[in-house]
């Protein structure tokens, strides 16, 4: 039977299209003067847009419509022309409910499903009420789990949800430290050179513009430092407020956010890597974040990961990690000490680089300053180069392919061998002067060569011949045994099946 948006709906959209419109609705009003319209002919372009948006919101409720099928997700939609689309279940990966503070009053929820491989969200519902949605999102889970209904034909009750982790108000806390957006740091390159000039005459009648700009400098610097770090900071509390991941049999569910809320679901099916992310100041306090990437779209991320575990301590979210993907302790190799030294070289030039770029700055324009100052990069190049080799590893396990790199955003990718895509050996030119390659291993929900896939950099290229042979024939291994287990599987239901059970149901010598 199909079902249609909530009627709550209609105003909202037109609402929110009237927001979208609202600069053209402003220039028409202000702007009625130079084109001769009076002012009621303005008001009534006004109006009419508005009731344009309004009726075009309601032909819209009208004509969609959508129906959970047991095998799809249908719609039919479409005001001018009539799209329908069948979305089967068994492809969908995500269903993401969404409602921000406006929405929540209004009582509406946004429906997304997302599927793998997507780009994009496979379809929206805008918007249904909060049971409706509940309604949905535990009746696809159930439908893609194979659960039967029972003897009255209602739904089977929904499984126990385990709690896995909950946030608490200092892990809130420390997410607001430590999650400052280091991307924001470069608005210091960018504000300085322009407030550099008011700045030698902002500091009180001192006659020498350098010394005033010396001292200037820092303050601002530190100024731009602290509010950067107050914005990334109070974005992630807000975004995290309430955290709660909890496992239902083979997914993980999670709810978040106080201004707008996010929920989800993680299928553990869909796993392709595990993410561990660690900057300088968490990695200082002992605590990390854990991503769990799955193959395709995942809204509000932009990529194909999720939340898992927003901040804890190391133990809890390496626990979190073993209980979606088990796998042994890591001991990390590090790359050739000859890498360091080709790190070394690189920073040096660039230190160099920005030595020549500051004379030039000082010598060609009018812009004086103490450029011979850039000279204090150099030592920072030996230093920048040990820390970044230092950070640098990777592991083989015996199940799963595991690498880290980064020294200011730490991060270690755990990769099972059976979710890999592809194993590819490269080397650059300045890499092969050194013998030197990287491997990387690529899945299915990583952004390929230039994404954030697992990669071994700078290695021994003997041994980055080795790994890719290793990765690849413990991936065939775990194709072998994932293709056994089906047919086992397959032998079991059919045997179940001659016996009048059902498949799916558990064999007497079942645990």
């Amino acid at each position: 039977m199909s079902e249609r948006l909530s009627p709550l709906s209609v105003g909202y959209r037109a609402l929110e299209t009237a927001g979208r419109l609202g600069w053209i609705l402003i220039f028409v009003t202000f702007g009625s003067t130079q084109a001769g319209l009076q002012t009621w002919q303005a008001a009534l372009l006004v109006v009419g847009g508005l009731l344009a948006a309004g009726l075009y919101q309601l032909v819209y409720w009208q004509r969609f419509e959508y129906e959970l099928t047991p095998d799809t997700f249908d719609i039919r939609s479409g005001v001018f022309s009539r799209r329908t689309r069948e979305i089967p279940l068994r492809r969908v990966q995500n269903v993401d409910l969404q409602r921000n503070v406006l929405q929540r009053a209004f009582g509406l929820t946004e429906v997304r499903l997302e599927t793998a491989g997507g780009s994009d969200t496979e379809a929206q519902l805008r918007f249904v009420t909060e049971a409706e949605a509940e309604r949905l999102r535990r009746e696809i889970s159930r439908l893609k789990r194979g659960t039967t209904e029972t003897a009255d034909g209602e739904p089977a009750p929904e499984p126990e949800a385990e709690l896995l982790f909950a946030v608490t108000p200092r892990e809130l806390l420390v997410l607001g430290v430590v999650s400052v957006d280091l991307r924001l740091l470069s608005l210091v390159t960018v504000v300085l050179p322009i407030l550099a000039p008011s700045m030698t005459t902002g500091f009180g009648p001192m006659q020498d513009p350098l010394l005033a700009l010396v001292l200037g400098a820092p303050v601002l610097a530190v100024f731009i430092v602290v509010t950067a770090a107050l914005i990334s900071g109070l974005y992630s509390v807000t975004n995290y407020w309430g955290f709660e991941l909890r496992r239902v049999e083979d997914e993980l569910r999670y709810d978040r956010g106080l201004l707008q809320r996010f929920s989800g679901t993680i299928p553990l099916s869909k796993v392709q890597a595990l993410a561990l992310s660690e900057n300088v100041l968490a990695r200082r306090l002992g605590y990390a974040s854990l991503s769990v990437e799955t193959a395709g779209y995942a809204p509000g991320e932009g990529s194909g990961s999720q939340s898992a575990v927003p901040i804890a301590e190391r133990d809890r979210v390496l626990a979190l990690a073993r209980s979606v993907e088990s796998f042994e302790e890591v001991t990390f190799e590090r790359p050739p000490k000859r890498a360091r030294l080709r790190y070394v070289v690189r920073y040096t030039a660039v230190a160099l680089l920005a030595v020549v770029a500051a004379y030039a700055v000082n010598r060609f324009t009018g812009f004086t300053f103490a450029w011979y100052l850039a000279f204090g990069l150099l030592p920072l190049a030996p230093v920048g180069a040990h820390l970044k080799w230092r950070n640098l590893g990777y592991a083989l396990l015996e199940d799963h392919f595991v690498a880290r790199g980064g020294f200011w955003s730490r991060e270690t990718r755990i990769v099972p061998y059976y979710r890999v895509q592809t194993v590819i050996e490269s080397a650059t030119v300045f890499q092969r002067r050194r013998d030197l390659a990287t491997l990387v291993v690529d899945t299915a929900g990583s952004g390929g060569l230039t994404g954030s896939d697992a990669r071994a950099l700078d290695i021994d290229a003997d041994r980055a011949v080795e790994l890719r042979a290793l990765v690849e024939e413990r991936l065939q291994r775990a194709l072998d045994e994932a293709r056994a287990d089906r047919r086992r599987r397959r032998l079991v239901d059919l045997q179940r099946t001659d016996t009048g059970g059902f498949a799916g149901d558990p064999s007497p010598g079942d645990d």
